[in-house]
């Protein structure tokens, strides 16, 4: 498939104990991916951000640690995630503030320096 940063199809994370999540906006963080989820913008950046430790493996479906990355619907939709994603979807079409990808990116990394250095 590609690179997981790379990729411009919705992605869907699934942890270990079989629970699930939405990878809104993602980047490569040290040892591992920092994530924000759908609709997190209604939080501070600091408590909306999540950690996945662990190395980066695959092309597709990805494993970082013990989550495995794939792109939503693939390999058995999931009609919560999907109807998750359209949600926020038509959240974004309704706020065109939402930051660009370069502000993103520093957010994000300026919030992983603090919660996950």
């Amino acid at each position: 498939m590609a690179d997981l940063f790379s990729v411009t199809a919705p992605l869907a994370v699934r942890f270990p104990d079989g629970s699930r999540d939405i990878l809104a906006e993602r980047m490569a963080w040290r040892w591992g991916l920092v994530y924000l989820p759908p609709f997190w913008t209604g939080l501070p950046v600091a408590e909306a951000l999540r950690f996945l430790p662990g190395p980066l493996r695959g092309d597709g479906p990805w494993k970082v640690g013990d989550a495995v990355v794939t792109v939503l619907g693939c390999h058995g939709t999931d009609a919560e995630l999907a109807s998750r994603w359209a949600e926020w979807q038509d959240y974004l079409h309704q706020h065109p503030d939402y930051p660009d990808p370069e502000t993103l990116h520093e957010l994000m990394q300026t919030h992983a320096r603090r919660r996950f250095a």
